[in-house]
């Protein structure tokens, strides 16, 4: 700090860096944080559209949204147009009119006025946003894979989709060195071979975005040819290979080996099959069969890239179904599962982990939830189909949901930057009686909203817990930086001013003070020893509470407060065979009868007559489509939409420059990623079209700008629009000029209400207008007041 802003940010300094001992490390979007701080385009202000005024109807001027001016109110303004629309709306239409995202402090207050409409949305984990727990699986499929003290015993790691290198923050590629210095064989699957793949040497198998499970059915009927099939482990460990080994609530006598021997559509699925929709060589659909056999010790390790497509529903099964036919599951250099975040190369327990806020759980009284990607359309047209917010019960998709919706709010949230159909959703903003956004700046969701209010980031908090852990044996902290700037204000410290103009009791919601709530996790905190066993983290003294003026008990732990804090984070230290190893499925596999996994029948289901049913009653796919065992079934959009007006498949890459959208405004990151669209070298080339050139990329849902990126490492046929930018809608030429991916992704979507952000179709041209401006020297998003 100097003269009270940030100058210098580092890293981890607490211990030297080893593999045994990990320093963690920010990624270029948290290097940048000192300009989400202290940037010259933070919102300073309460702020209300200028021709919005209360009473809804045509006094909301829906129309101008996206397009007023803005005038400065003060907090006590802001907080009595507040309370006073919730108290209209409440009492003229009922809860059933709003629509909240679970946001920590106004949505709170909503659950107390009789809750709201939730969006339940796939998301980051695509299709494992279903309840794979009936298939045998995890929870989205995470935390069963190997100990990062296992990954070089593997011969072979395949990695299906994604890019963590881009993706996860901070050190957790640094979690496969050991495999690396010991030769094993990196794979990467999916349309581009991107850094990650650069990092591990890997060989790349492409395919196309959304045809993923095509390709592991023909790896599937490859190692059947071969005679690489695990058949003792599917047979002991799973149901539904084959007709032998079928499950009791079966109703078919359909099995995977008998789909894939073409005995119900006279059709095998072999890899010249597979590779007509997927686009991968058929050498290598051989190959990979090969080297994922019984008797090669491989990791089969998925990200969800190619879990968020449209009709990518079976992609939880299928690779769950090729591992299990390897054998790559319970025992050391084998696994299936997700390697994402936290868990990318490194699962088991988490070893640090903080205690409890000490706030109560508030429900919410509404149990209704609209699908994400056709959230917009169901405001515009006053009804939609609910799918609950787990996809863990039956639905009937006849039965459709009448809903007025008068208010939404954006707290803690970006949904009308992050959603599908963004252009779609500019309609359905302005038929709202009321938009509320609370925000650090004056992002796609400010801009058409009617009331703005300044938020405090991170750094001006008294202090927490990040909500995403970048290590199991990693507790991060943080402390405050600076007093709040500005008029900005803690979610909290908004959420008490409105419930006292609401009438609610705020201590209901938040019965203890921010600086308790810290304290509270602090006494909580705890880290497991290699018995497995809770030791209390951190040492805290009567002198301590009483400076920090909390309530609590001294105790004494493995680190002292103020060192804790200092160091902004706790790691265990680690060596290979301590007693925090794991090994995922070991004890479902040493012991079956005694650790049977989530599914009805107890083990890894290959047939799952639950997710059949399930999928089929939901009503976004034609009825009957999904079979209990793993198909492929064609995208609305996608690969089978190549032959017709827009004949490329867009894929939407997590791009360093931001995190989903945060971060995009930030100049030190615009100026290193400039935020290109990808495109293939003879793609572009066919259309006259170099590096740096502006490409309009265009669909039946929108059109966007950027600068091309020109080069080979992608398959051809596929464009790469990187998630995230803010958009700048030119309404006149119906053109965004930023490149933002939702303008692009629709509202379309199948079987679970899948938000297809990886496999929708576009074209792209050699733009004929002037060329971008790099966003780099564009005005910051500064908002002039009247």
């Amino acid at each position: 700090m100097k003269d009270g802003a940030v100058v210098r940010q580092g890293g981890e300094t607490s211990h030297e860096d080893s593999y045994d001992w990990i320093q963690q490390r920010g990624c270029p979007r948290g290097r940048a944080r000192q300009q989400f701080c202290f940037g010259a385009d933070r919102l300073k202000y309460p702020m209300k559209r200028k021709n919005w005024q209360p009473g809804g109807g045509e006094n909301s001027h829906g129309e101008l949204r996206g397009k007023d001016e803005w005038e400065r109110i003060s907090w006590d303004e802001a907080i009595g147009y507040l309370a006073d629309e919730i108290n209209r709306i409440y009492d003229s239409y009922g809860p059933r009119a709003v629509i909240g995202a679970g946001g920590p402090a106004i949505d709170k207050l909503l659950l107390k006025k009789g809750g709201y409409i939730g969006i339940t949305d796939t998301s980051s984990c695509g299709v494992y946003a279903f309840n794979v727990a009936a298939l045998g699986l995890p929870g989205t499929d995470l935390g069963e894979t190997n100990d990062r003290y296992d990954l070089k015993n593997a011969e072979t790691i395949v990695l299906l989709g994604g890019n963590s290198v881009w993706s996860s923050g901070g050190s957790t590629m640094y979690n496969f060195k050991e495999a690396i210095e010991a030769g094993v064989q990196f794979v990467m699957v999916g349309p581009s071979y991107n850094a990650t793949a650069a990092l591990f040497d890997a060989r790349w198998i492409p395919v196309y975005p959304g045809t993923d499970t095509a390709f592991l059915i023909g790896v599937a009927y490859e190692m059947i040819q071969q005679d690489v099939v695990d058949y003792e482990f599917l047979n002991k460990y799973c149901v539904g290979f084959d007709a032998e080994h079928m499950p009791s609530d079966a109703t078919t006598t359909e099995n995977f080996k008998g789909y894939l021997l073409g005995e119900y559509d006279g059709i095998e699925k072999t890899a010249d099959w597979a590779s007509a929709i997927c686009g991968t060589p058929v050498e290598d659909i051989k190959w990979l069969a090969g080297q994922i056999g019984k008797d090669k010790k491989a990791m089969l390790l998925h990200n969800y890239a190619l879990a968020r497509c449209a009709s990518a529903d079976n992609v939880p099964q299928i690779i769950m179904t090729v591992g299990a036919m390897g054998g790559h599951m319970g025992k050391s250099g084998h696994a299936v599962g997700g390697a994402y975040k936290t868990f990318a190369g490194n699962c088991g327990a988490t070893l640090a982990f903080p205690g409890e806020d000490g706030l109560p759980k508030i429900k919410n009284p509404v149990s209704e939830y609209i699908s994400a990607p056709l959230l917009w359309q169901s405001i515009l047209d006053g009804e939609f189909n609910t799918t609950g917010a787990a996809y863990s019960n039956k639905f009937n998709a006849k039965d459709i949901k009448q809903a007025d919706i008068k208010m939404i709010t954006f707290e803690a949230n970006s949904k009308f930057q992050t959603t599908p159909n963004m252009l779609t959703g500019i309609d359905a903003l302005r038929k709202l009686d009321l938009v509320v956004r609370s925000s650090h700046f004056f992002d796609a969701n400010a801009q058409y909203a009617d009331i703005v209010l300044p938020v405090t980031s991170e750094w001006e908090r008294v202090g927490g817990f990040p909500g995403h852990q970048r290590s199991r044996e990693t507790l991060i902290v943080y402390t405050q930086v600076t007093k709040p700037l500005y008029e900005a204000k803690t979610d909290q410290e908004i959420g008490r001013l409105l419930a006292d103009k609401l009438g609610i009791d705020a201590g209901e919601i938040w019965p203890v003070s921010e600086k308790q709530q810290f304290m509270n996790q602090i006494l909580g905190a705890r880290v497991l020893d290699e018995k497995g066993e809770e030791q209390i983290l951190v040492t805290v003294t009567d002198d301590d509470l009483k400076q920090w003026e909390c309530d609590g008990q001294a105790q004494e732990g493995k680190v002292d407060l103020e060192k804790f804090l200092s160091d902004g984070c706790y790691t265990v230290q680690r060596s290979d065979g301590d007693g925090y190893g794991h090994i995922g499925y070991s004890d479902y596999i040493s012991d079956p009868e005694k650790n049977p996994r989530p599914s009805a029948s107890g083990k890894f289901e290959i047939y799952c007559q639950y997710k059949s049913d399930m999928l089929n009653s939901m009503g976004y796919s034609p009825e009957g489509t999904f079979k209990p065992y793993p198909t492929h079934i064609a995208a609305p959009e996608g690969r089978e939409g190549m032959e017709g007006e827009y004949p490329f498949i867009v894929y939407n890459p997590h791009y360093l420059r931001r995190a989903h959208q945060i971060g995009d405004n930030m100049p030190w990151l615009r100026e290193t990623w400039p935020n290109p669209v990808f495109l293939n070298t003879s793609d572009a080339a066919a259309k006259g079209i170099k590096t740096g050139d502006t490409v309009k990329v265009f669909n039946a849902h929108g059109a966007v700008l950027r600068t091309a990126s020109v080069s080979d490492i992608l398959m051809p046929g596929c464009v790469g629009l990187p998630h995230g930018a803010w958009l700048d809608y030119d309404e006149d030429n119906k053109i965004d000029r930023a490149g933002a991916d939702n303008v692009l992704c629709g509202g379309v979507t199948s079987g679970m209400g899948t938000s297809g952000y990886n496999n929708y179709n576009c074209d792209f041209a050699l733009y004929d207008g002037a060329s971008l401006q790099p966003d780099c020297e564009l005005p910051q998003r500064i908002v002039d007041l009247a």
